[in-house]
């Protein structure tokens, strides 16, 4: 599988959804993750990442114009012990109890599906990155709708054991824009992780689309200490 940069599948992409890339750092010393959201409807563009605990948390950017917060509010990174959780939803929390009680990360999303927002029946897209000792492999996972019928959940996950400096894993809810909103078809594209984590988190934002894109989450976690770097990036200010 040839190695996709990532700038030019964000940037061919008028509205990707939501994204989550998991990776590993150009020079193979740091564990990477991004996550960012973009939005059509008012609603979904009022929204801020914000820093929660040692993860980050959605919020309305202007509660007053809040409607309906089921889908869009949300807890989209937590830290249990040397595990960091990504996804795109309330569905974190499930991933962090699951484990907690030492479930699988396969097993603790089997009570879990689609979002119920027909006819798009958004994918729940997820990742697990496991840091420890010196050693770095990471999990994702998408539940999506059968061909757009609500009637059936197809569950995928992917492992990635020891993954090569400067390669990632890039998954993200739709296809491209449209009514409805098409699902990721395929596994997680193998992308390209280049530069620090500065480079890297501009990289992404500016191949967002501009009227689209609303938030943006980096972190980097040294693989021999487990000590991170965050950046977070707003539209709304």
């Amino acid at each position: 599988m040839n190695r996709l940069s990532l700038a030019q599948e964000l940037s061919n992409n008028a509205y990707p959804g939501r994204g989550i890339v998991i990776g590993r750092s150009e020079d193979g010393t740091k564990a990477v993750t991004a996550y960012f959201i973009m939005g059509r409807s008012a609603n979904s563009r009022n929204r801020i990442f914000a820093t929660e605990g040692e993860g980050i948390r959605t919020e309305a950017f202007d509660p007053s114009k809040l409607e309906d917060p089921s889908l869009i509010i949300y807890a989209p990174v937590r830290v249990l012990d040397y595990m960091t959780i990504v996804t795109n939803g309330d569905q974190t929390d499930t991933i962090y109890d699951g484990v907690k009680e030492g479930k699988s990360f396969e097993q603790s999303l089997r009570c879990r599906e689609f979002e119920p927002d027909g006819p798009n029946y958004t994918p729940r897209i997820s990742g697990l990155m496991h840091v420890k000792d010196g050693k770095y492999d990471y999990v994702m996972s998408i539940l999506k709708s059968n061909n757009g019928s609500p009637e059936g959940c197809n569950r995928y996950t992917y492992s990635y054991e020891n993954p090569a400096a400067g390669e990632g894993h890039f998954i993200h809810t739709y296809m491209h824009d449209g009514n409805p909103l098409p699902s990721f078809e395929g596994e997680p594209k193998l992308v390209e992780i280049e530069g620090t984590i500065d480079a890297f988190t501009d990289r992404i934002w500016n191949s967002l689309n501009e009227e689209n894109k609303v938030s943006l989450f980096v972190r980097y976690i040294d693989i021999a200490t487990g000590r991170y770097e965050t950046r977070i990036v707003n539209k709304n200010k």
